[in-house]
């Protein structure tokens, strides 16, 4: 929309709960981009930096005499806000509170190596300032795994942030990627993948599948020249080891992003041994299970 009263540098993207949310962009791009998974940033006009004060007032501004009171979520885009200091997203949440008298949420994606230099009071502070959800995108739990796509973060490191953001009184939501080791490395994908989040607690846990709508190329250059795909029964025996191994209290679960052929959705622990169960079906009919259709999981 030329009219629309933020000018956002194409393609701007956003976790699909955030759908209904006014998207802020308070970085161009992703301070890390080296994530050989990953091509949402990978465009010449997404590289990083982090957006003058003036232009991002300039767009609280311009959204609060456009939309009003509509506005009651808000996401902090692009990459990851969070790499911004403390004290310049207490401003941004301070505004946008003063420009949008019904914000009930802000929310933003969040590198973990970007907690490494914020203290849980800093955290806790953006949370009174009006910071509600962190979007972790976790990947993996396990260390060669995150090596081998140069994710750029450990178990360690991943824990860590998480430690925080529970500590903090913010919430967590939390990213797999179903397929990221390949056949080579499924298994332990899945255990360690389950044994960060048992350590972690998060709120929210989703699964997407890897896919590359690019190409491989890049990531199999990455990854060592012995990356073989997991078919759809693999991809779905990975995600069966995954639940298997998982020990969630209250933790809210989907796999309903587009990416994935079988959606589920639940509480874990409690609907835990039902969506093994359908996961067991589709493993054993195939041909009867409600699956995506592979033309509805274009990204």
């Amino acid at each position: 929309m030329n009219n629309f009263p933020i000018q956002y540098i194409e393609p701007v993207f956003r976790p699909p709960s955030e759908a209904k949310s006014l998207i802020l962009p308070v970085t161009n791009g992703c301070s890390w981009n080296q994530c050989t998974f990953c091509e949402m940033y990978t465009q010449p006009q997404k590289k990083f930096r982090a957006r003058k004060d003036d232009d991002i007032r300039q767009d609280i501004a311009n959204a609060a005499d456009a939309f009003g009171g509509q506005v009651s979520r808000v996401f902090l885009a692009d990459g990851d806000a969070m790499v911004l200091p403390t004290r310049r997203l207490i401003s941004i949440l301070e505004e946008l509170k003063q420009a949008f008298p019904g914000l009930r949420r802000v929310s933003s994606y969040c590198l973990p190596r970007n907690l490494a230099r914020k203290t849980v009071d800093e955290l806790a502070a953006l949370k009174n300032a009006g910071l509600e959800i962190l979007y972790v995108g976790m990947e993996s739990g396990d260390d060669e795994v995150l090596r081998r796509v140069n994710k750029g973060e450990s178990y360690e490191s991943t824990r860590s942030a998480l430690e925080k953001i529970r500590e903090a009184g913010l919430t967590s939501s939390v990213m797999v990627l179903n397929g990221l080791g390949g056949k080579a490395l499924s298994e332990q994908h899945a255990v360690n993948t389950a044994r960060l989040c048992n350590e972690t607690q998060p709120d929210y846990l989703s699964t997407l599948v890897v896919s590359f709508p690019q190409g491989e190329e890049r990531f199999r250059e990455g990854f060592g020249g012995d990356f073989e795909p997991l078919s759809q029964q693999d991809l779905f025996k990975e995600i069966r080891l995954l639940l298997e191994h998982l020990d969630l209290q209250k933790t809210v679960f989907r796999s309903d992003h587009a990416s994935n052929y079988l959606v589920l959705k639940g509480t874990l622990g409690r609907d835990k041994a039902r969506m093994i169960d359908e996961v067991d079906f589709a493993i054993a009919n195939p041909g009867a299970a409600p699956l995506r259709p592979e033309w509805m999981r274009g990204l």
